[in-house]
């Protein structure tokens, strides 16, 4: 297998509220992700999967860990050529689709941000037909460039928030929670739009999300995340069919089914941490089959398997 796009090794991120105490958001989580493809980062909220999207770009400083990009370490202090590339080569689609845009700004303006800030046109006329382009490229018309986010429905502004992570074609694209504010439908119809446009361009996406449904659908492999640690990784299927962690099998009987005869004898499965005695710091990473990999003891392990 190629070299990596991106490896995460024991990244932490740890946010100091007082002199003696600290929130420990991200606890040594390690993965990686190669070009075209789409990894899934599922949780319940506060599991910190928002926090090792922003620490991967590097909107926080990592508490310790390694992070290379394109083989470049990125999670220490970066000198010039490395943060131009890191600014060019990966971008973020944030979770609301109003707040992360500037309602002073029109929406062309937004999208070419990334073309005035590395000087990637000639002239006007080419960033314009460059932002034009890109708009298409989303479902939206080039006259859409001259309105203001206030002038679009939630799904449209997704795209125009796509259209700008999009248009400094990055090899890497954090895709936080970003569909969770949208109707159903329009989900659907931004994941699509997401897929068509990785099988055009040949990026890679690390897809944050709670739907797990859309998380199958559009993931290649799934890393599972509990209060700050990756509980179980591996390939979709190998997920969704033989969970090994309680906590990924307690995750997976909480997904409705659409056969209403199912959904009548669906039984959640519940997990309690404390109660059943994980102790995750304790736990290592076993592999149980390709690229299955579950945290936990030898007993722990042994246990869940049977």
């Amino acid at each position: 297998m190629s070299e990596a796009l991106l490896k995460v090794e024991g990244l932490k991120q740890h946010f100091p509220i007082s002199r003696r105490f600290s929130v420990k958001a991200v606890n040594g989580v390690s993965f990686e992700i190669h070009s075209g493809e789409t990894y899934g980062l599922v949780g319940e909220s506060g599991s910190g999967k928002t926090t090792i999207g922003r620490s991967v770009i590097r909107l926080y400083d990592p508490t310790a860990g390694s992070i290379r990009f394109q083989g470049r370490e990125i999670s220490g202090r970066l000198d010039k050529d490395t943060r131009a590339m890191l600014r060019r080569d990966m971008q973020m689609i944030f979770q609301d689709p109003m707040s992360s845009l500037n309602p002073r700004k029109k929406v062309g303006d937004t999208i070419g941000e990334g073309l005035d800030i590395h000087r990637r046109y000639a002239d006007p006329a080419q960033r314009q037909q460059a932002v034009g382009a890109m708009l298409k490229k989303v479902g939206l018309s080039p006259a859409h460039a001259e309105r203001y986010p206030h002038q679009f429905s939630g799904g449209q502004r997704q795209r125009v928030g796509i259209a700008r992570a999009l248009i400094m074609d990055p090899k890497l694209i954090i895709a936080d929670e970003c569909i969770s504010a949208l109707d159903v439908s329009i989900q659907a119809q931004v994941v699509n739009l997401m897929k068509d446009i990785q099988e055009e361009t040949k990026c890679a996406y690390l897809f944050i999300a709670h739907d797990l449904s859309m998380v199958k659908y559009i993931s290649d492999r799934i890393g599972v995340l509990h209060l700050g640690y990756l509980v179980e990784t591996g390939t979709t299927d190998e997920i969704f069919s033989h969970p090994i962690h309680p906590y990924t099998k307690s995750l997976l009987s909480a997904v409705p089914h659409p056969n209403p005869e199912v959904e009548k004898r669906r039984q959640s499965v519940a997990y309690d941490k404390n109660a059943s005695g994980v102790d995750y710091a304790q736990g290592t990473e076993h592999r149980v089959g390709g690229t299955h990999t579950v945290l936990g003891t030898d007993e722990e392990v042994a246990r869940w398997m049977k």
